[in-house]
């Protein structure tokens, strides 16, 4: 028997899609097949893992760079503001030795008149019949004498910033202490005498060293010794007069 295909390339058509490989029946036959929870929970561990690996490697990549960006403007503001903050250290360190100076010659400047007001107050608390022979100071000791101040702390580590000088040592230069020696006829005006001057704002710790009777001329008169120590005063007892000087 004798066949004629009428319809032509019909049966090579026919062939080549029997030949071809279905990849959705593949996929659905693995899926059929794989039927392990177990499995299938590991596969989608590992896909998550590996996706969140990726997520943390991005982030970190952009924290690193955003670091990078401001670690780089943080020096560049560092090298940019180093010398304002170097001046600033010197015009301080410049301020702080003027006032050390200030108060220092402050502090000397209070102690000019200290003999002026002493003269003062012992002359208008002398009483009639009493008279001066003697006032001496006492305390020899000087500013110059005194021990030599402590050499300044060092540095800190911590900041690097050297604590600022101590302030000047006014408290060791010593008040005046002074003597006084005179005579007088009446043992009640040399009571009075040491009253008026403790009472004085410039003078404290009046004491009597001793008393005793002398003949001067053929009369019997009290010889005595008292010893007392200035007291800077109260700022109300200070009463400041402008001078003014004509110029020619």
């Amino acid at each position: 028997m004798i066949e004629i295909n009428l319809l032509p390339g019909s049966g090579k058509k026919a062939r080549s899609r029997g030949a071809g490989v279905d990849i959705a029946a593949m996929a659905a036959g693995v899926v059929a097949r794989v039927k392990d929870p177990l499995l299938i929970g590991a596969v989608a561990s590992v896909i998550v893992a590996g996706l969140a690996v990726g997520g943390m490697y991005v982030y970190q990549q952009r924290q690193t760079s955003s670091l990078d960006d401001a670690l780089q403007k943080a020096t560049q503001d560092s090298i940019a503001y180093s010398a304002v903050i170097i001046e600033r250290r010197k015009v301080e360190a410049q301020r702080d030795s003027v006032m050390r100076q200030v108060k220092l010659i402050r502090s000397f400047d209070d102690k000019r008149f200290v003999w002026p007001h002493l003269m003062d107050e012992v002359s208008r608390a002398l009483p009639p019949y009493t008279w001066i022979t003697s006032i001496v100071q006492t305390n020899t000791v000087t500013a110059a004498q005194q021990p030599a101040a402590p050499p300044p702390p060092a540095a800190d580590k911590k900041n690097g910033k050297a604590p600022p000088p101590p302030p000047p040592d006014t408290v060791n230069i010593p008040l005046v202490q002074f003597r006084i020696v005179g005579n007088t006829v009446d043992i009640q005006a040399l009571t009075r005498f040491m009253k008026v001057l403790e009472a004085s704002p410039f003078i404290q710790n009046v004491q009597l060293v001793r008393s005793q009777i002398v003949i001067i001329e053929g009369k019997e008169i009290t010889e005595f010794q008292l010893d007392a120590s200035y007291q800077p005063p109260d700022s109300s007892v200070i009463k400041l007069v402008p001078v003014s000087l004509s110029v020619r």
